[in-house]
């Protein structure tokens, strides 16, 4: 087997506030996440709280006590409550859009790629990918999905941060098993079917 490389899986994370969470460096903030987390979905799910109510409650809440906040330090002779300057920089929207436009076009290409190319492995293992997400999406719902993802992402990190290597050579291994049966899969079915000869047209002028 190859030697592996060990990774640095908080430089991999951002290397900032998220990896400290994730990673349970940070650990008010992994509780806060997981009690949240473990909060809404259980006022969601089992009690049966409607998501609309609780945003509304919430800002309703907020607004009284910043309200009674602001009247008392008027009264007396204290700070305002320090909110922060409430706006969205251009950088921000520039950085979310280029990130944006970089994912459509990825999708964009897949989609050319199917339609116009008509490349038969991308297509199945598009649909491949698809049919996982609705089973998986038949077994849970929405909110519980969201819930048992932040559980993984407060756990798988953290996991594989410790258990690099031996994690590596067993996901060397399950790799191994799958190149094998893709080799042999598209020996037997994918390697006979005749590919399509690009005709090129031309046109009079």
């Amino acid at each position: 087997m190859a030697e592996s490389k060990r990774i640095s899986v908080y430089h991999a994370l951002g290397g900032g506030l998220v990896s400290d969470v994730l990673l349970w460096k940070n650990w008010c903030g992994g509780v806060a996440v997981l009690v949240s987390a473990t909060t809404l979905w259980y006022l969601f799910e089992h009690a049966g709280y409607n998501f609309l109510s609780f945003v509304a409650n919430v800002m309703l809440l907020l607004v009284v006590i910043l309200f009674l906040w602001a009247k008392a330090a008027n009264l007396l002779n204290r700070p305002l409550p320090p909110l922060p300057d409430l706006e969205i920089s251009e950088e921000t929207i520039a950085k979310v859009a280029d990130a944006m436009q970089i994912r459509i076009n990825r999708v964009l290409s897949v989609a050319h790629d199917i339609a116009i190319e008509r490349n038969l492995v991308l297509c199945l293992q598009v649909a491949g990918v698809l049919w996982v997400i609705s089973y998986v999406g038949s077994l849970f719902n929405f909110l519980t999905l969201i819930y048992i993802s932040v559980l993984l992402s407060l756990s798988v990190p953290l996991l594989y941060d410790k258990y690099q290597d031996q994690i590596d050579e067993k996901l060397y291994l399950v790799h191994g098993i799958i190149q094998t049966h893709y080799r042999k899969i598209h020996t037997i079915v994918l390697s006979k079917i005749p590919k399509e000869k690009k005709v090129q047209v031309q046109l009079d002028k």
